[in-house]
């Protein structure tokens, strides 16, 4: 088919059900194909960008203004260099503007650019939330054509091609291919990342699944030494380098999926009575490790604005989230207790054991972006690994 010159639109989205919208590309010329979902946060858009979690999607901001402060080469998450393990494209309502912050070294659209991240910006991204509120994340393909020339015939054949994110398992494109030591810690001003502990008072190990740079960096803070190792490695291995801990990280993907060679090995985890802590597809497997349930979400939850409950403590915190699964609070079995719940919708948002130390939570508490106030579940780990020791 001949593709169809568009007046003045250099820029499309084009959905699963034959809605179209135009508006200006940014970034990246090409077409890619994902989820669309929608993210709330204010700021962070770079750190959204590259986390890992987000790979196979496409993400609509809510909020308007977008690339005010820049980019810059520290507030990257993703471990990988490669754009496939992160988001797909991005829809903005105003076209980025120009970077005005001390720490940039790039505008946002030069960087998306060299990334191969495909923009779309000019449209009205209100309506397209409410689209996804009322009917469910949509799968479509964003395209972006300086000429303005597309084949929207093709582009929504193929946005309905796709099979989407059910048993679709991602963390083994997302994982690193070889276990390596991390050692920086999280980020004050003015000096920046920390470096690592002379002596660190743990041995961490990380299964990643699609980890993030700052959970990382909040480990190491607390005095761990980190060493991360591919989503596929096996209990006898993880074990034979004696962590204090282990910590599952967050990941993309559907963790059904996943789970089919993590879960077993995340049993043997828990059964050897080290502290184990899950973060995001983390707090996923080891729920299904445990005996719960995983099912998909309409709209997911994605911001840095999302107010959680700790049961334990009773404390309400306003946490970053990020997942578009989530565990089924009724299928949790004993000896697993709920501790922290969403305030939103009343989904699952943390368990523990009763009997071992092993805990996870559904939101990110090392944020980047996002609130601090659940950095402390970092010291709860410390403090587990501390007393197993």
């Amino acid at each position: 088919m001949t593709s169809q010159l568009l007046s003045g639109a250099t820029g499309v989205l084009a959905l699963a059900d034959g809605t179209i919208l135009q508006g200006i590309g940014v970034g990246a010329a090409g077409e890619a194909v994902g989820e669309v979902c929608f993210n709330t946060a204010m700021t962070g858009y770079q750190e959204i960008l590259t986390d890992p979690s987000y790979m196979a999607q496409i993400i609509a901001f809510t909020f308007p203004h977008v690339g005010n402060v820049g980019t810059n080469l520290e507030d990257v998450e993703q471990m990988s260099g490669a754009a496939e393990t992160s988001a797909r494209g991005a829809i903005f309502r105003d076209v980025p503007t120009a970077p005005a912050n001390w720490r940039a070294d790039s505008d946002l659209a030069g960087w998306m650019s060299r990334r191969g991240v495909i923009g779309l910006a000019g449209v009205d991204t209100r309506a397209l939330t409410r689209g996804i509120r009322e009917r469910g994340m949509p799968h479509g393909v964003i395209a972006h054509d300086p000429n303005g020339r597309f084949d929207l015939e093709a582009l929504v054949a193929k946005a309905r091609q796709w099979t989407g994110l059910v048993g679709l398992d991602l963390a083994k494109d997302a994982t690193c291919l070889q276990p390596f030591v991390y050692g920086e810690g999280l980020w004050t001003w003015p000096e920046g990342y920390a470096p690592p502990a002379s002596e660190p008072k743990f041995e961490v190990v990380v299964m990643d699944y699609g980890v993030k740079r700052n959970i990382l960096r909040a480990l190491v803070s607390v005095g761990a030494k980190v060493t991360v190792v591919p989503a596929s490695t096996s209990a006898e291995d993880v074990l034979a380098r004696k962590p204090h801990g282990v910590l599952l990280s967050n990941g993309p993907g559907d963790p059904s999926a996943t789970g089919t060679y993590a879960v077993p090995e995340i049993r043997k985890l828990v059964e050897s009575g080290v502290p184990v802590f899950g973060i995001c597809l983390g707090h996923q497997l080891l729920s299904l490790a445990l005996g719960a349930r995983t099912v998909k979400m309409d709209q997911g939850h994605h911001g840095a604005n999302h107010p959680v409950k700790d049961l334990t403590t009773g404390k309400v915190e306003i946490v970053s989230m990020n997942h578009g699964f989530t565990v089924d609070r009724d299928s949790l079995p004993p000896p697993v207790v709920e501790t922290h719940v969403s305030l939103f919708d009343g989904t699952n948002a943390g368990i523990a054991l009763k009997d071992r130390p092993v805990f996870s939570v559904q939101h990110h508490p090392e944020a980047s972006p996002g609130p601090t106030d659940s950095l402390y579940l970092f010291d709860r780990f410390a403090k587990l690994m501390d007393e197993a020791r």
